[in-house]
């Protein structure tokens, strides 16, 4: 079975090469707005910090006792607010972009409010924070 697949997708492939080798040269080009480059991905949340909001941000970032989702949120705020693209920040914090696109923009709209945990659909909790302790 997945022999036989392969040599369809191989016929497949070495068909559609023939073709697109056999188009007069005009038509085989690559249209001159695309010229095989992605489109730039410019978040427009920019970010601007106060220095109490920095400051904030800074303690919950080196603070070994935070915990991790406050730290990653916290250090993509700080990434962002010194210029960096989202696929930057989310290289060097090893995360989707879409999560560092998401929390870009919960703190553009919301400040540091938005960084907090909002409540989630389900069940309620059967155990207080206080009583799991």
């Amino acid at each position: 079975m997945a022999a036989s697949l392969l040599h369809l997708v191989v016929d497949s492939i070495n068909t559609v090469t023939y073709f697109l080798g056999n188009l007069p040269a005009s038509s085989a080009t690559i249209p001159p707005f695309t010229e095989g480059k992605k489109m730039p991905r410019k978040s427009p949340f920019l970010l601007k910090l106060r220095s109490a909001e920095r400051a904030a941000l800074q303690k919950i970032a080196r603070k070994y006792t935070s915990p991790y989702r406050d730290v990653v949120r916290a250090k993509v705020i700080l990434y962002a607010a010194q210029g960096w693209e989202n696929q930057a920040i989310a290289e060097r914090l090893d995360l989707p972009r879409q999560v560092v696109s998401k929390w870009r923009k919960r703190y553009f709209e919301q400040r540091l409010g938005g960084l907090e945990e909002l409540p989630r659909h389900g069940r309620p909790p059967r155990f207080s924070p206080q009583d799991r302790g």
